[in-house]
């Protein structure tokens, strides 16, 4: 039995690469997964995103995502830095991240997850195997596990 959410799924990618980026969304479309996707480039506008800073100051510029997938290797802040951040404030934790980054290695597999990743994802090489792999990923974070629709901003310290 599948739920289904009262609100848009929102997912937003910070990945550097427009490549990547494409492909992603590419494969997120093929598979309906999600009603919106934002895009930021680096971990410093990731945070800057997520309190709605700056260029993200108005709402509809960056609404809150419902799930998160980070690239681990960016410019400026990277993954590992912008999870750690995001992972230790009250109000953005329960955000699901999902590391989604060209590497193997498993120091990074198990800092990610020690710093709070939801999963980690290797980036596969062929757009079917990211087709599959964006539909799966929709399957589990938007209709099995139950994600709360909004966190109020009115406890941010």
């Amino acid at each position: 039995m599948s739920q289904q959410r009262s609100k848009p799924a929102i997912i937003l990618m910070a990945d550097d690469d427009e490549d990547d980026r494409l492909f992603t969304q590419e494969a997120l479309a093929e598979n309906r997964v999600a009603n919106e996707l934002y895009f930021v480039e680096d971990g410093e506008d990731l945070m800057d995103y997520l309190y709605q800073r700056g260029n993200y100051s108005d709402p509809d510029v960056a609404p809150r995502p419902t799930l998160i997938l980070l690239d681990l290797n960016m410019p400026r802040k990277d993954g590992r830095e912008a999870l750690e951040e995001i992972k230790k404030d009250p109000v953005l934790r329960s955000i699901p991240v999902v590391v989604l980054t060209t590497s193997k290695a498993e120091e990074d597999i198990l800092k990610t997850y020690d710093l709070g990743a939801n999963s980690f994802i290797t980036k596969p090489v062929g757009f079917q195997s990211m087709v599959d792999i964006m539909k799966t990923l929709g399957t589990y974070w938007f209709q099995i596990v139950h994600l709360p629709d909004e966190v109020s901003s009115a406890s941010r310290p």
